[in-house]
């Protein structure tokens, strides 16, 4: 790994014209999410450097996958590093707005690790802004194009800061979804959740599934769970 990429096992994430580099949130999206069926279709949104588009075409060999991004650089970079992988015949990158984003059919999954810094002040470097804060994208508008977008019976999952839940949460309810599916991410056991990963879809459920788990036992050491989660994708 440096500053300018990030080597998988199948894939190299190259990340200098990206405002949000390769992180910890993306990574268990990828590996987390859930699509429900072998040939499905997946979008990505928010797609930044293609990772979690990567990721989920290496979990799901016969998916199709569409990432969008309305950062120019950004669609540049996921687009390159799509090209060089395995799996650039079934990943398309659109620099595209998904509140206006009107693709031919429905998606089977979606995905997105969203900006996450609500009501908070914006970064001045304006691309790395537009990836983190929800001036460009807001929960509200996130949610209402997912479930456009989203088949009756498609799973749309997310990763947003434990602080964050409520919120989306209120707006996923408005729209129609429902959570089917929670994990409470904690950096180390002693720390308290720091990021949730939470599944929505379009059917009522009589009571969603909840887990907690922890990416490091210790420092630099990460859980059997972690390790498990991650261990098609990390070389070490």
């Amino acid at each position: 790994m440096s500053n300018n990429y990030f080597e998988f096992k199948q894939f190299t994430v190259k990340q200098d014209r990206c405002g949000m580099k390769v992180g910890t949130d993306g990574t268990l999206l990828g590996a987390w999410a859930f699509a429900p069926a072998k040939r499905c279709r997946i979008l990505d949104i928010g797609t930044g450097t293609g990772l979690i588009a990567l990721m989920m075409a290496q979990r799901y060999p016969e998916a199709q996958i569409v990432g969008i991004d309305i950062d120019e650089a950004a669609v540049i970079q996921a687009t390159e590093n799509v090209s060089v992988s395995p799996f650039a015949d079934r990943i398309t990158i659109l620099q595209q707005d998904v509140a206006i984003y009107e693709p031919e059919e429905q998606f089977d999954a979606i995905v997105s690790n969203p900006p996450y810094f609500v009501d908070a002040l914006t970064c001045p470097n304006e691309q790395r802004s537009v990836a983190r804060h929800t001036v460009s994208l807001t929960y509200g508008t996130l949610i209402r194009s997912v479930y456009r977008l989203l088949k009756n019976d498609g799973y749309f999952s997310v990763v947003i800061p434990t602080e964050s839940r409520s919120k989306l949460e209120a707006c996923a309810r408005l729209e129609g979804f429902f959570v089917s599916k929670v994990c409470c991410i904690r950096t180390t056991p002693k720390k308290p959740s720091k990021r949730q990963l939470i599944e929505f879809i379009k059917t009522p459920v009589k009571e969603f599934v909840t887990s907690d788990k922890i990416i490091e036992n210790f420092p630099n050491v990460r859980s059997e769970w972690y390790q498990e989660l991650t261990n098609d994708f990390y070389i070490r």
